[in-house]
């Protein structure tokens, strides 16, 4: 990923350094465990951790010849141990090395990204709580429905955040897995003690069953986590982008002093943080084809699945990363207008109450296909015209004869559609 986009902290964990250091710590791990058991000698196993070391550079000029990105690092780890580093690699494949260096690279990120989402949970609950009272228009389709709070809207991305936090935390476990099972995962050169010492280690689970590579339906998953996380932000992202419409003006990015909107219109104030979401969002869902693709290998294994996640791997976190991080910022500092909500509210002239109008005459003793035709016949009179919905209807000799207009002003109440606000958020942030 583009430094642009990216993070130090998450970026770490796919630099060439972080990878090989990964690998050194399987293969030494694995060492002192085949140590234990026998069949290599102590001295071989401290000899790796004393004198282990790798150079980048070395490796990369090493697989110019061998084409073998494994065997390049264990050459160039035996240049620094000696004759001992013929005991390294005892019984293993690559893929023992590849993948589980893969599934501790993921577990690490994972780690970051739940970290990220307690930063937006914690950001979103705190707004949501400053405006769990202020009325604003819900829209359905785009169009004015019935009133709302925007606390109860950013309460709404809180609680699909808090499910995703709960996806990530079961996909990490799923992706959470070691595999030292050797050729065609069969321990046949290999005690399985030793892959159950390496995953303590780095606090990963064994794989049940190897085919030699950790089957791909557990990264299918993680990717696919990462895909619904993303769509989440841009669902977020993409309702701040309308409401920060000059004919909406209900919230807005902040906008720092001395920031510029446009090159040619010094007075435009554009959403460009959640536009630069939701572009990122198409590139993170765009991962997850090619993770449920790689789940299919040949004859139980092959490496078509490799090039794909050298790729999506630090592409996908370091961008949902740079995404989390972004959208955080973008919640804490939003700029939001509670008297355009109360002037879009009111825009329609009180067609908003239109339900309870109707409800309400059906009650009153209208059947509901009358009443229906009454409410809606004043409605689009409103709406084509304007005027005061509540004079149309008192005005209407149909509606007249069942109910006052002192009856049908008690309908036009706004406290009516926040009554249930604190039920609504007692289940998302609980009784506190």
């Amino acid at each position: 990923m583009i430094p642009r986009y990216s993070r130090p902290e998450m970026s770490d964990i796919w630099t060439p350094e972080s990878k090989f250091r990964i690998w050194f710590e399987i293969e030494a791990h694995a060492c002192d465990a085949q140590a234990a058991l026998g069949v290599i000698p102590k001295e071989a196993a401290a000899a790796v951790w004393e004198r282990g070391a790798f150079e980048v550079e070395r490796i990369d000029e090493i697989e110019r010849e061998t084409r073998h990105d494994v065997i390049a690092f264990l050459t160039n780890l035996a240049e620094h141990v000696g004759p001992e580093a013929r005991f390294v690699h005892q019984g293993m494949t690559s893929s023992d090395v590849l993948d589980t260096c893969f599934s501790v690279q993921l577990t690490r990120a994972a780690d970051i990204l739940l970290g990220d989402l307690d930063g937006l949970l914690a950001a979103l609950k705190k707004r949501a709580l400053e405006y769990a009272q202020t009325l604003t228009i819900g829209r359905s389709h785009g169009i004015h429905a019935e009133p709302t709070t925007f606390g109860l809207k950013l309460a709404g991305h809180y609680a699909e955040f808090a499910r995703n936090k709960d996806r990530l935390i079961a996909a990490r476990a799923d992706i959470a897995s070691c595999a030292i099972s050797g050729a065609v995962g069969t321990f046949a050169n290999i005690d399985p003690a030793v892959e159950a010492h390496v995953a303590k280690k780095l606090g990963l689970s064994v794989e049940p069953v190897s085919t030699q590579v950790i089957p791909r339906d557990r990264h299918a998953m993680f990717f696919a986590t990462l895909g619904v996380i993303a769509s989440s932000v841009e669902r977020l992202a993409v309702e701040i982008r309308h409401l920060q419409r000059s004919e909406v003006r209900e919230a807005e990015e902040y906008f720092s002093p001395g920031q510029k909107g446009s090159s040619a219109m010094p007075h435009k104030r554009n959403p460009v943080l959640t536009e630069n979401i939701t572009g990122l969002a198409r590139i993170v869902r765009s991962h997850v084809g090619p993770a449920l693709e790689n789940v299919t290998l040949w004859h139980e294994r092959d490496i078509s699945h490799s090039s794909v996640e050298r790729m999506i791997g630090p592409d996908g976190t370091i961008t949902l990363d740079f995404m989390l991080a972004r959208l955080t910022g973008v919640i804490e500092k939003l700029v939001v207008y509670p008297q355009n909500m109360k002037r879009n509210l009111d825009a329609l002239g009180g067609l908003v109450h239109s339900q309870r109008i109707l409800l309400a005459l059906t009650q009153a003793g209208m059947s509901r296909e009358d009443a229906y035709e009454a409410v809606q016949r004043n409605a689009m009179d409103v709406w084509r015209n304007g005027g005061d919905f509540l004079a149309a209807l008192t005005a209407d000799k149909a509606i007249a004869a069942h109910m006052t207009g002192g009856e049908l002003a008690e309908f036009f109440d706004l406290g009516y559609h926040t009554r249930h606000v604190e039920t609504i958020f007692a289940r998302v942030f609980g009784e506190d």
